[in-house]
């Protein structure tokens, strides 16, 4: 037996000695650059070898899975230089990766064993890896990737390959959500409620309201707008014809890909859910909410998301609720119908218009409603000492949110008809200290400073270039406003720290949410054409985040093609610089701040554009 035994052993040696030479090979050869291909060619091809990392978070064994994160816990393969890591690659996630959201990932919900109720919608909020867990490595684009189809041909249509789920056109196949036909797939403009085109369905809520020409914008004085459970979003597209603006808000349910169509389709969507948590927007930011069939039961927990939909209306807002419950005669259609009535009627809502399969309510313009309300009348008026612009990981309320002495006696929200309101100091500017002064004086700033962006790019960016863009630091939303005469939209992004400047960003008819840049971002990978980052690496700096998580982050953001702005410190660009190549970002342009500003001349302008490149899978995907 023994001399079987050693018999056998130097076979097992040699066959070892083999496999790890090849391994050690391989390994030379992924991580040392080469699978990059020439730096000239358009489309870099990753090879296979690559496309099993992070395969272990779809559902292995927790001691598999530490090891995994153990081996990409190292951001980058690269040469050392004293304590510089000069990087050469970043590893890519598995293919099975392309659409990962990490803070709405229903994978880590399960490997965490988080204990939520799903009857409250816990499961479709945010719930972000801890640092062990998080993917080091670059998103891959699905099999057969295309630069996405450009704007405004995009809202009637997209590349199949980019999104490639068809099961929503199937399964509303007969309201007109979405069609397949051959590489693309093509959005009539229908919904669940209004199967004949959301164009006609909101002609006819304008003409219920008594607007002028049937047009929704009411003469300029509705512009902002949220659709909850919005699907593909066409309600909100169809809407930008009116110059409104609406955020399309929809979770990532069995749904789950509704609102990746919207972005893909350049309609301005973001991923969240009415559940425990309040919307990431500050109190009083829309003319008018709108819930078409959207299965929410707004009778649960004493109508806490009625509420809620109560406390970022504005004085006097809109609720247009197109369901069964608004028409139905059935019994229980009858008794939801007469329940929410009686609730809306405690919170001082009065029917505005009631006709066909849809009913609008409107929110009082004053306090006067509550103060005549019985004693011990539910649900009760919020505490004064309640900040009802809280909101990020702020639990909903079961109140009431009542005006403010000012906006009491104001009888409204005093905001300057769209398009004047986008240049017209908000009165709420005083809320936070600031004067008309400064707020004149910072749009001017970024008038010039986005006129300079736009030359330093030059002949990389024409009139249809940009569609989708995010201003990661927003402040009063002057980047945006500066944009007003392109054709794009903006997702204005502003800290849950320091200044609740996203009032102002919406009194200025803008949209955008509130977001901890040490965190990943609610929404899909490839969603935004250009980032702009005005000292956001500074930020998370101060605040020990790491700042190769953010660029991860925002190549997981930004579409291939598109721009990254960068404006901060010499030392961050000089730390960014060192990752353009594996990241495989291209420099477009350097600037110092003195050509464009008067101010902050330590800061400088760093542009760089996202090469598109393409697993061995997504090659194969476009050939076939």
């Amino acid at each position: 037996m023994s001399r079987g035994r050693s018999d056998e052993s130097p076979k097992k040696r040699l066959v070892a000695s083999v496999c790890g030479v090849a391994f050690f090979l391989g390994f030379l050869y992924v991580f040392q650059g080469s699978i990059f291909g020439s730096q000239n060619s358009p489309t870099i091809e990753y090879g296979k070898s690559l496309k099993r990392l992070g395969a272990s978070y779809l559902g292995a064994d927790d001691d598999a899975d530490n090891k995994q994160q153990d081996a990409s816990t190292s951001l980058v393969q690269g040469d050392a230089v004293g304590e510089d890591i000069i990087p050469k690659s970043f590893p890519v996630c598995d293919d099975r990766h392309s659409e990962l959201i990490p803070c709405l990932d229903r994978h880590l919900i399960y490997q965490l064993r988080l204990k939520l109720d799903l009857s409250l919608m816990e499961h479709y909020e945010r719930h972000c890896p801890p640092a062990e867990r998080r993917f080091n490595c670059l998103i891959p684009p699905p099999p057969g990737y295309k630069v996405p189809i450009k704007w405004p041909q995009s809202r009637e249509e997209v590349w199949k390959l980019n999104i490639p789920h068809t099961h929503l056109a199937q399964e509303k196949s007969d309201q007109n959500w979405m069609v397949v036909k051959g590489e693309k797939i093509f959005f009539p403009g229908g919904g669940t409620h209004f199967h004949k085109g959301a164009d006609k369905y909101i002609a006819a809520i304008a003409n219920m309201l008594n607007f002028s020409n049937n047009n929704l914008n009411n003469e300029g004085r509705l512009r902002t707008v949220l659709d909850v459970g919005c699907g593909v979003a066409s309600f909100g597209g169809y809407l930008l014809a009116s110059d409104i603006i609406a955020m399309s808000l929809a979770p990532n349910d069995v749904h789950q890909n509704q609102i990746q169509f919207a972005l893909e389709r350049g309609i301005p969507a973001y991923l969240g859910v009415l559940g425990t948590k309040r919307l990431p927007y500050p109190s009083r930011s829309f003319e008018l909410a709108h819930c078409s069939r959207c299965r929410i039961d707004w009778l649960q927990r004493d109508g806490i998301l009625l509420l809620e939909l109560d406390r970022v209306l504005r004085p006097g807002g809109y609720f247009a609720y197109s369901s069964p419950e608004a028409y139905a005669q059935d019994e229980e259609d009858l008794r939801i119908w007469r329940e929410m009535s009686a609730l809306v009627g405690r919170m001082c809502w009065r029917i505005a218009s009631k006709k066909n399969q849809t009913v609008i309510w409107q929110k009082p313009l004053t306090n006067d409603c509550y103060m005549e309300r019985e004693p011990g009348t539910r649900p009760p008026l919020c505490q004064s000492d309640e900040d009802p612009d809280a909101v990020w990981g702020v639990n909903m309320e079961i109140c009431i949110t009542p005006y403010s002495e000012h906006d009491h006696k104001a009888q409204g929200s005093e905001l300057a008809p769209w398009p004047s309101r986008l240049t017209s100091p908000p009165p709420r500017l005083a809320d936070l200290g600031y004067s008309n002064e400064i707020f004149e004086k910072d749009t001017e700033l970024w008038q010039k400073r986005v006129e300079n962006y736009w030359n330093l790019m030059g002949s990389k960016i024409s009139s249809n270039t940009v569609r989708n863009v995010m201003d990661m630091k927003a402040n009063m939303g002057s980047f945006a406003a500066a944009l007003k005469d392109k054709d794009v939209w903006v997702m204005n992004v502003v800290s849950h720290q320091g200044p609740s400047t996203l009032r102002i960003v919406f009194d200025r008819g803008l949209i955008g949410s509130t977001h901890d840049w040490c965190e990943a971002f609610s929404t899909y990978p490839r969603t935004y054409d250009l980032l702009h980052a005005w000292t956001v690496f500074s930020d998370i700096q101060a605040k020990e985040c790491s700042p190769q998580d953010l660029l991860l982050e925002m190549d997981r953001l930004v579409r291939p093609t598109g721009f990254i702005i960068i404006r901060d410190k010499q030392p961050v660009i000089d730390f960014v610089k060192k990752y353009l190549t594996a990241l495989h970002w291209e420099e477009v342009a350097t600037s110092d701040s003195s050509s464009d500003s008067e101010q902050d001349g330590n800061e400088v302008v760093f542009i760089v554009q996202k090469k598109l490149w393409l697993t061995s899978g997504s090659l194969r995907g476009a050939a076939e």
